[in-house]
């Protein structure tokens, strides 16, 4: 029996623990949550929660109502501390639930990582991307020290943050206006552009774009290189539709009915995204209309299930391989030289033409 730690001395025991990884500045700022502490030490919740009531009597952490428990006495830093090279990857949601093409480049860009001797740690979660994420990031970067960040589906006020607070940063898509982090991405701009000016080559003179309503800085760029090429169409009588959706099937699927429903409807549609692809061609065939035969469509985006659909959707294809190449070098200068750096890399996807695209049904009667 006298073996058997008591309830008492195992709550000391792990406030002993606490303490010491808080001297040793182990963790900045704030404490893990509970269920990461739970399982690297070992112990059950009421105990975790026993040690952390102790600490806070001491006057070593502090409990913030729905953020967690912030370190009250920090050892100082010291000076000319080396940054980790270890490299942290953020995005809203989990990898598992990430379009295949995020996660193959996520995947080579961890293996390029670790044959460089860094390690690849992912972090995700909505409260990063909110409205004000402010004491969400705050507490994750301080929680989580790395030598750089890469920001994945990233929003505006995300990116204001990384900036604003100057933490080494990479947006892995594109940037808003008016901020200067660096990112690498695909050049939607131009892609958009070639497209539009694609399908008014094959005689569409009313073409949409559909776009989800919170649109990303990749998207706005979209609709920017989309609007452009139909205006910079020698056709006078081109028309560019950009119809918006909240990027679910009932949502698409309603924007494809208004669509086809307008007088005359567009006979050409371009989706910005894979997934979506598959709900338009899907909402065509079910109000009767064929692909291409009645209407054309492009994917901006590639996935690897595109080859697989029938007819074979033309779209814009980019390897995760180059993708995660790209990524790698702006990410072993940050983790190099200590320092942010600015500019921009795009990449210009190659056109698969498959089988959805054809001129419009009038031009093919009349020839």
């Amino acid at each position: 029996m006298n073996s058997i730690p008591r309830r008492q001395s195992l709550v000391s025991q792990t406030a002993t623990v606490l303490r010491d990884e808080i001297q040793q500045g182990n963790w900045r700022d704030w404490l893990p949550g509970e269920r990461t502490l739970c399982e690297s030490l070992q112990v059950s919740r009421n105990t975790l929660r026993s040690a952390l009531t102790q600490l806070k009597r001491e006057g070593v952490i502090r409990s913030d109502h729905g953020t967690g428990n912030r370190i009250l006495l920090q050892p100082p830093r010291p000076k000319g501390a080396l940054r980790s090279h270890d490299v942290a990857l953020l995005s809203p949601e989990a990898l598992e639930r990430l379009r295949p093409s995020l996660t193959l480049w996520i995947d080579a860009l961890r293996a390029m990582l670790s044959e460089r001797g860094c390690r690849l740690h992912v972090f995700h979660g909505p409260q990063y991307f909110r409205t004000n994420p402010s004491a969400a990031l705050e507490k994750l970067v301080s929680q989580h020290p790395h030598g750089c960040w890469i920001l994945v589906l990233s929003n505006e006020t995300t990116q204001r943050w990384f900036e604003r607070n100057k933490v080494p940063c990479i947006v892995a898509g594109s940037v808003y206006e008016g901020l200067t982090l660096p990112f690498c991405d695909l050049d939607h701009r131009a892609v958009c552009r070639h497209a539009a000016g694609l399908l008014m080559s094959l005689g569409h003179r009313k073409v949409a774009l559909l776009l989800r309503k919170s649109r990303r800085a990749g998207d706005l760029e979209t609709e920017a290189g989309f609007v452009e090429g139909v205006r910079q169409s020698p056709h006078g009588d081109a028309e560019a539709v950009v119809a918006y959706h909240d990027a679910t099937v009932a949502s698409i699927c309603s924007t494809v009915k208004r669509l086809m429903e307008q007088d005359p409807p567009p006979t050409a549609l371009l989706v910005a995204n894979a997934y979506h692809y598959l709900t338009v061609s899907g909402r065509l065939g079910q109000m009767g209309w064929q692909v291409p035969l009645d209407v054309s469509i492009l994917s901006r985006d590639e996935d690897p299930f595109l080859p697989f659909v029938l007819p074979e959707p033309a779209r814009y294809s980019a390897s995760p391989h180059v993708m995660a190449k790209t990524l790698l070098r702006p990410v072993m200068e940050l983790l190099e030289g200590g320092m942010t750096i600015h500019g921009s890399i795009l990449i210009m996807p190659d056109f698969q033409r498959g089988e959805s695209l054809a001129p419009p049904r009038d031009l093919r009667l009349r020839d």
